[in-house]
């Protein structure tokens, strides 16, 4: 098989010589032995003339690689090379066939005559090179006539990229006052063309702008600075545009550029300075201690810890005056710490020293790093409250002291030039109950009560000094009063002793040891002495032995004690303190007779309970209770049942609709009700006037009261003045009560619901329509049925009503 390339693509040297004799052919061809004898293809071969030099007998392809040129530009196809199969005759019975990556969208072969073109355009970019297949095919029956075989089409590089910085743009610093050629930062720019062909992919750098500061090492791409000493208060950034150009910088050479801002760093280069060399404030002489007096600041070029400051007072101001720094500002702040006094100083010169924190060696020999000024403080006089010498004056009282005597005296004064006269007071917050005085012109403290050490050893007093001119100015002093203890109170028992004494208590026996207590308190410390009183010192029971420690023991003088005889000795004990005068009391002490078992331990203490005759038995006592409670119970049932039973004053049947309120779940009033109340009796006063019995009893007995039926014999309330119908009204109905024998023989109370004369017009109800000339009909109330009965029994007919 033979190939063929165009002539562009043979640019090798060695090949070249080889390819000049053929060079009118168009292509040259490597004969293979496959298929027939070696005799045969050398005649075959010797008449193709030149082949026979180039022979081979393993296969009948060889490949090398195509070249193809990228960013082909042209309209038409861009040829590759040829293939060629000695089996192919020229008879048309042979077939190309190209696979392998871009056969069929990049590349072509034209099946008869094996010429391959590129339809696309290459970047070799993009895909360096490409891997096909070939193979010769018969046309009629697609059985392959030569093996596949592979070749690769390389895509040849020309300089279509430029240099790109990937990294770009670039921030950098380096410190200010940095020596020359100090490095900055390395730019790198990157040639997407092939390193390997040509220069298209070698780049030098170059600085565009950013000259005369700094320069950049051409085929490094570092950074330097250019000039020694450059100044960061003078201008801190600077911006260069760095070039990278291929070909070597040649003309013709693609190039990109990136920017570097190149900042400069601080360093601690400059001084502290002062503004100015002197200072003056003014402050009151009442300004609080830790209050700022006053602010001062050195100014520094430099920034962050290269412009800290240290602030000291050098003159005049330590212990009165102190001074630290603002982290924040580093400002120097002067402080309060002594409190002013212009009439001892009116003025104070301060000389403030402020100084760098952080000082680079590098840069000493540049001067000094520190500053000073000098702060002239001038103290302006107040009117201040009046002072006392001593803030706190202690003073004792006898606790018996009497009331009025003096316990000490307290003294202020007016600071200022004035000095105005001073009054004195007791803050009373601090004396609630008031047992002390003060004199206003001399502050002599005395007693206005009489003292108890032991409610209240201690009183602290605050003492109050103002000016007689100006009673704003109030000083404060404190008093603490100690009050003296005196033998005032007698010693008492410790506890509340509950003494036990067991009936089988043996003579000499310990039944109780007993110790005293006393609100005094001595300064030796308390000394108590225990003794039985003289009136029950020779008693036969007990005796009294003192532990000479505070403490005594009651002892029994016999046995045989025994709860039936005496359950309760109470024994009185004499305690006596060591005070002067010694004082006394007489404390009581309870013993209970107890029974103890084995160990001495009480078990039952109090009175025993007596037996009952022998003639009443433990059953007989059952009995009777058992009839006790049965009469009990028989008596609870008979009341319980006379009250289920009891029948109300006043019968449900004739309860008067106006005294009560009846309640029926009947939407319709309904035939349940139909004995609830009388309707009549809310009939007009002036039409229905029948006297009737009282409606809040029932009588049991018929009544004796003839009852009147003419209606001219009773009053019309309408003609009378209105007084008079209420009071006519009222007798009428009283008249009724106290005649009516089947009224209860007690009050009650009545309601008639009488308004008066009312209107012209009478009443609207229609509660009064039976009894009135009105012309509705109501019998059809009677066809609805029974849950409408009580309405037809009420309108219907009104003879039914009132039968």
């Amino acid at each position: 098989m033979r190939w063929c390339g165009s002539g562009s693509v043979w640019r090798a040297g060695a090949l070249l010589a080889l390819l000049l004799p053929l060079w009118e052919l168009g292509c040259w061809g490597l004969i293979s032995a496959s298929g027939a004898s070696g005799t045969q293809n050398r005649a075959q071969h010797t008449a193709g003339g030149p082949w026979e030099l180039l022979r081979r007998h393993k296969r009948s392809w060889v490949w090398n690689q195509f070249f193809v040129l990228e960013e082909y530009t042209g309209e038409e196809p861009l040829y590759v090379g040829k293939l060629h199969s000695d089996v192919d005759k020229g008879d048309g019975k042979v077939k190309y066939v190209l696979s392998g990556e871009g056969s069929t969208s990049i590349f072509t072969i034209d099946e008869n005559t094996g010429d391959i073109h590129a339809t696309k355009r290459l970047d070799r970019e993009e895909q360096a090179y490409y891997t096909l297949q070939a193979q010769a095919v018969d046309r009629l029956t697609n059985i392959p006539v030569e093996p596949r075989s592979e070749f690769v089409v390389k895509v040849q590089d020309i300089n279509d990229n430029e240099p790109k910085f990937l990294d770009g743009p670039y921030m950098a610093g380096v410190p200010e006052m940095s020596a020359l050629g100090t490095t900055v930062v390395q730019v790198a720019a990157t040639d997407a063309d092939d390193p390997t062909y040509g220069n298209s992919a070698r780049v030098v750098y170059s600085i565009i702008s950013g000259q005369p500061y700094f320069s950049v090492d051409p085929k490094t791409g570092v950074v330097r600075t250019a000039l020694p000493n450059m100044d960061r208060e003078v201008k801190d950034q600077y911006v260069l545009v760095i070039q990278a150009k291929d070909m070597v910088g040649q003309m013709g050479g693609l190039s990109g550029t990136t920017s570097v801002t190149v900042t400069l760093t601080d360093v601690n280069d400059n001084p502290p300075r002062f503004s100015r060399k002197n200072y003056q404030y003014m402050v009151l002489e009442s300004l609080p201690v830790a209050s700022v007096v006053a602010r001062v600041k050195a100014l520094d070029n430099d920034i962050g810890p290269n412009a800290e400051m240290e602030y000291r007072i050098m003159e005049d101001g330590p212990g009165v005056f102190n001074i630290t720094t603002d982290e924040d500002t580093q400002e120097g702040i002067i402080i309060l710490q002594k409190p002013l006094d212009f009439e001892t100083k009116n003025s104070f010169n301060l000389r403030i020293e402020a100084t760098n924190r952080n000082i680079d060696p590098a840069f000493v020999h540049l001067g000094s790093f520190s500053d000073t000024t000098s702060v002239k403080v001038t103290v302006e006089d107040v009117n201040e409250p009046p002072v006392f010498p001593t803030q706190l004056n202690k003073m004792v009282v006898s606790e018996d002291a009497r009331v009025g005597i003096s316990i000490g005296r307290v003294s202020a004064h007016d600071p200022d030039s004035s000095n105005s006269a001073i009054r004195y007071s007791i803050d009373r917050n601090t004396d609630l109950e008031r047992f002390f005085n003060v004199d206003a012109l001399s502050g002599v403290i005395s007693t206005a009560k009489p003292l108890d050490r032991e409610v209240n050893s201690v009183h602290n007093l605050t003492i109050l000094a103002m000016e007689s001119h100006d009673p704003t100015q109030v000083g404060k002093g404190f008093a603490v009063i100690t009050v003296l203890d005196i033998n005032d109170n007698p010693p008492v028992f410790a506890i509340e002793y509950e003494t036990l004494l067991c009936e089988n208590a043996a003579p000499g026996q310990v039944i109780q040891t007993i110790s005293a207590v006393d609100k005094d308190e001595p300064p030796s410390g308390h000394r108590f002495y225990f003794a039985l009183p003289p009136s029950v010192a020779s008693n036969s029971n007990f005796t009294l032995r003192d532990n000479k420690d505070n403490t005594a023991s009651i002892v029994t003088k016999r046995g045989g004690f025994r709860r039936r005889e005496q359950v309760l000795y109470r024994l009185p004990v004499l305690i006596v303190d060591s005070g002067s005068p010694a004082l006394s009391s007489t404390n009581t002490l309870s013993v209970s007779v107890c029974d103890c078992d084995s160990d001495g331990v009480a078990q039952s203490c109090g009175a025993v309970a007596y037996t009952l005759p022998a003639g009443l038995s433990t059953g007989a006592l059952v009995a009777i209770l058992g009839c006790i409670i049965t009469l009990l119970v028989m008596v609870l049932l008979i009341v319980s049942m006379r009250r289920r039973k009891k029948e109300p004053l006043i019968l449900e049947e004739e309860r008067d609709v106006r005294e009560n309120i009846v309640r029926y779940d009947d939407e319709g009033g309904g035939e349940e009700d139909t004995e609830a109340f009388d309707m009549v009796a809310l009939r007009n006063l002036n039409v229905i006037r029948d006297p009737k019995v009282r409606r809040d009893v029932t009588p049991d007995t018929p009544t004796f009261f003839p009852y009147p039926r003419s209606s001219s014999s009773l009053p019309v309330y309408k003609t009378l003045p209105d007084n008079v119908v209420f009071r006519e009204f009222i007798w009428d109905r009283l008249k009724d009560a106290d005649v009516d024998p089947s009224a209860p023989p007690y009050d009650s109370l009545q309601t008639y619901a009488f308004e008066g004369n009312g209107s012209v017009a009478e009443s609207l109800s229609s509660l009064e329509s039976l009894s009135t000339d009105s012309e509705q009909n109501y019998d059809y109330l009677s066809n609805w049925g029974p849950r409408f009965k009580k309405l037809a029994d009420l309108y219907g007919d009104g003879k039914s009503v009132f039968s």
